[in-house]
């Protein structure tokens, strides 16, 4: 008596516990998103010593993927194409320069939502990784030979015009904002604002080096569409 008793407790103790569980699971389903995005970027490197420059447009697109299971919080990855670097700025003297850096980039970031079922606001937020899978110098003068032009300014750092780049993976996290408008159940458009703080050097940047921090970092603007496949 006392056995069937102690199970008939076990089976109703396990029911009370089981039930939540199966709300929330007929409440907060998973959903699956698959997505392309694309826009724009405005990138700095953080020199140190510095370096007078003004942001570099470029441009940035990619395919994402989002997992939520949460009523609130998800999973979002990426794999997005780059531009970054810097141009310099000479102020009133007639040179122009850029370096154009181009990254292949993998964001894991949590991606927390609200809102309602046809708006909704999110922050992206996580880790970085990247690799420079190539690079272009555009200038009107020879930035090779540039402490050697007769106009060129005397308070004016030209080491890392013609500096080679020794270090091609990046890392860094980055943080964003933005809104999303539900077109039916299975289709969304997006629009976000992000920036990302690199934390690797591009140069060498050891004692006996001459910069110690080459550092890029960028603001992004992009439109996305997405997909529900669950």
């Amino acid at each position: 008596m006392k056995a069937k008793l102690l199970i008939y407790t076990l089976l109703s103790v396990l029911a009370a516990l089981s039930a939540p569980a199966a709300a929330a699971q007929r409440h907060y389903k998973s959903h699956v998103h698959v997505g392309v995005h694309a826009g724009m970027s405005m990138a700095r490197t953080s020199f140190y010593p510095s370096v007078r420059q003004q942001s570099l447009g470029g441009f940035t697109a990619g395919i994402d993927f989002r997992y939520a299971e949460e009523r609130h919080v998800g999973l979002l990855a990426e794999l997005n194409f780059t531009q970054r670097g810097w141009k310099e700025d000479f102020e009133e003297a007639p040179f122009e320069y850029t370096r154009r850096l181009n990254y292949i980039e993998l964001p894991v970031m949590t991606h927390i939502f609200f809102g309602s079922r046809v708006v909704k606001g999110f922050i992206n937020l996580g880790p970085q990784i990247g690799f420079m899978i190539s690079s272009s110098i555009s200038a009107n003068f020879d930035y090779r030979n540039a402490e050697n032009l007769p106009d060129w300014p005397g308070n004016r750092r030209w080491q890392q015009l013609d500096m080679k780049i020794s270090n091609r993976f990046d890392y860094g996290i980055c943080a964003g904002a933005g809104v999303e408008f539900n077109i039916n159940r299975r289709n969304s458009i997006s629009l976000e604002g992000r920036y990302y703080y690199g934390l690797g050097n591009i140069f060498p940047s050891s004692k006996k080096d001459y910069f110690s921090s080459s550092r890029g970092s960028s603001i992004l603007v992009t439109t996305g569409y997405k997909f529900r496949i669950k």
